[in-house]
């Protein structure tokens, strides 16, 4: 059944629909209150589509769709989906990590603090998230001088002895014998009830606490005690003046910062737990084409907070969006009521224009990492007219002409875009023809690029010298693209001239088109390493898919070319005879003579052998 007929079958309610290209790639996946009303609306008013979606209709080879309870069921499957197939129609968040948390187990006799990645209904105490974590290891340092709760993960069911932690006075040791007394646990569980005051920042309870403490120690004449207590408030004190506490009446809430340009968009959020930052992350976002910026945000709390997540009452957005569903959903998840909403108190809109600003600085630092020294020195070496953030790379690999191949990968944005990579079967070139088979496979890809309406590279390298970019350029002369070219040779292990008058071929050069001489790279420089880094990676590719093809060539029995005989006719002659060689000398008639061949696939078998 097709696609088409399938519109007449989609229901009228909630649930996802999958949209599905060429070999059942999954294309984009989507939420709907009512689904023939949704999918309908792609084919029926196509005019009315935005360029992305016009674009992705012309690639519909099928649709699918599963039928959910309601929208929010249909929300959690669709973030679902989105995570396993990533389509590349969708906002697609390139982070699938768990971030780290500090877990206070205070179910257990003898509580202690360690560093989790998921979150469990356990009854311990979770706090976080806690991006990028050095902030926490910090505090994990500090509590470890400081309060003397034992950090490890020994079974205290049966006492053993002591280590060095106690002997060093940073742990009280439950698990020796003679520490486990009623006194010993209820001085142990006040150390505990300190530590988790310390990481909520409970400043003034606990530094009134430890006031207290240090009196009645001081008074009943415990004076070392006292001490540890007086060196204990003057390391909060210092440690707090040091953190950055924005507000304590803004309590637990996530920020949501947003800065854009055109088809690019940088996230930054911060991660707010009683009144101060305990976390920041930015995220960067491309090619989002005509999405506007609620559907950004929109994808971006659904597949951010999908994840192990400790959810705030709070989530303070960076537009004025209606997300009823999210809003169900998040509450659902954390078992409380979470509110989704622009900024509404000044101290909020103090800290989103916190979060904005710093969406702007991650924007302009992403592409100046992304671009980075390295590939401002590729554009001015080879005087490129624009950074070369996208670089495509192609490479021919075959041994006597046998088996040709090509490949095709590309390096974008600071690292390799796998899922963009392409194999070539040579196939109009027969024999040693390495120029020839360059312009194919160049002639293929922009035929590709022309058809599907790709992204063009900044830069196209090739393997080789100057004769195979003479290939290259002859096969761009039919197509129009803006693309720049570049093929780079390798350098020999021993210096030599060629016949080249003044070409080196102890260093890594560069043939660039309307240039007589190659331009020579620095072998210390981070420009050259960039550039051997892409031309391995091709070269490993085109070599993988030649062993491959060799490898099936190889152990390919010579009786599967031979028409009617299949893999039982196959084994029975194999099983008589024991080898092809012995096939090949048997006679038509003792092939005959086996059950199930006949006289005439048994010449057709002596023919081809």
């Amino acid at each position: 059944m097709g696609f088409r007929d399938k519109l007449q079958q989609v229901p009228s309610s909630p649930g996802i629909y999958i949209m599905k290209g060429a070999k059942e790639r999954v294309l984009y996946v989507g939420k709907a209150k009512n689904l023939r009303s949704r999918v309908r609306s792609y084919f029926q008013n196509s005019s009315a589509l935005d360029n992305r979606k016009s674009k992705m209709v012309q690639e519909i080879k099928d649709i699918d769709y599963i039928v959910a309870a309601n929208e929010l069921e249909a929300l959690v499957l669709e973030a679902n989906f989105i995570k396993k197939t990533k389509p590349p129609y969708n906002i697609i968040l390139r982070d699938d990590k768990n971030y780290p948390y500090l877990k206070l187990t205070v179910c257990e006799e003898w509580p202690r603090l360690e560093v989790v990645r998921k979150i469990v209904k356990d009854g311990a105490l979770y706090f976080g998230p806690y991006v990028p974590s050095g902030s926490m290891r910090e505090m994990l340092k500090f509590i470890r001088r400081n309060f003397p709760i034992r950090l490890c993960r020994y079974n205290l069911k049966k006492p053993f002895r002591p280590c060095v932690q106690f002997q060093m006075g940073r742990c009280l040791a439950p698990c020796g014998r003679s520490l486990r007394g009623k006194q010993d646990r209820d001085r142990y569980l006040g150390i505990v009830d300190e530590v988790k005051s310390f990481i909520v920042g409970e400043k003034k309870e606990l530094l009134s606490h430890l006031h207290i403490k240090m009196k009645t120690c001081s008074d009943n004449l415990h004076y070392e005690e006292a001490a540890k207590i007086r060196d204990r408030l003057n390391a909060l004190e210092k440690a707090w003046e040091s953190q950055g506490a924005i507000a304590p009446e803004l309590g637990d809430l996530d920020v949501i910062g947003l800065y854009r340009e055109r088809q690019e968009a940088s996230i930054y959020m911060l991660f707010i737990r009683n009144g101060t930052i305990i976390g920041q992350k930015d995220f960067f976002f491309k090619k989002l084409d005509d999405r506007t910026s609620n559907e950004l945000i929109e994808s971006f709390v659904q597949q951010f907070y999908s994840k192990e997540l400790l959810l705030p009452p709070r989530i303070v957005l960076p537009i004025k969006a209606a997300m009823p569903t999210q809003k169900q959903w998040l509450s659902s998840r954390r078992g409380k009521s979470v509110r989704l909403s622009y900024a509404k108190k000044k101290a909020e809109e103090q800290v989103l224009k916190m979060a904005d600003d710093n969406a702007v600085y991650a924007f302009n630092r992403h592409k100046e990492t992304r671009v980075d020294d390295t590939l401002l020195d590729i554009k001015k070496l080879l005087n490129l007219e624009m950074i070369p953030r996208r670089i495509g790379a192609i490479d021919i690999s075959n041994i006597s002409g046998s088996e040709a191949v090509g490949a095709l990968v590309f390096f974008d944005d600071g690292r390799f875009s796998k899922d963009e990579y392409r194999l070539f079967k040579i196939k109009t070139v027969k024999g040693i023809d390495d120029f020839a088979m360059m312009g194919e496979v160049v002639s293929r890809y922009l035929n590709i690029l022309s058809e599907n309406n790709g992204t063009v590279p900044d830069l196209l390298l090739i393997d080789g010298g100057r004769g195979q970019l003479e290939s290259a350029l002859k096969a761009m002369k039919p197509f129009s693209f803006p693309l720049e070219i570049a093929a780079i040779a390798k350098a020999k292990k021993k210096s030599s001239k060629s016949s080249e008058s003044g070409v080196r071929k102890d260093l890594e050069r560069v043939y660039l088109p309307g240039r007589r001489m190659p331009v020579y790279f620095d072998p210390m420089s981070a420009s050259t390493h960039l550039i051997q880094k892409i031309r391995d990676e091709v070269h490993r590719s085109a070599i993988s898919y030649h062993r491959k093809l060799r490898s099936k060539r190889t152990f390919s029995s010579p009786l599967e070319k031979i028409n009617g005989i299949g893999k039982i006719r196959r084994l029975a002659l194999l099983k008589h005879f024991g080898s092809i060689d012995a096939i090949r000398k048997a006679s038509v008639d003792d092939i005959a003579s086996l059950k199930g061949m006949n006289m005439k696939i048994a010449e057709s078998v002596k023919k081809v052998l």
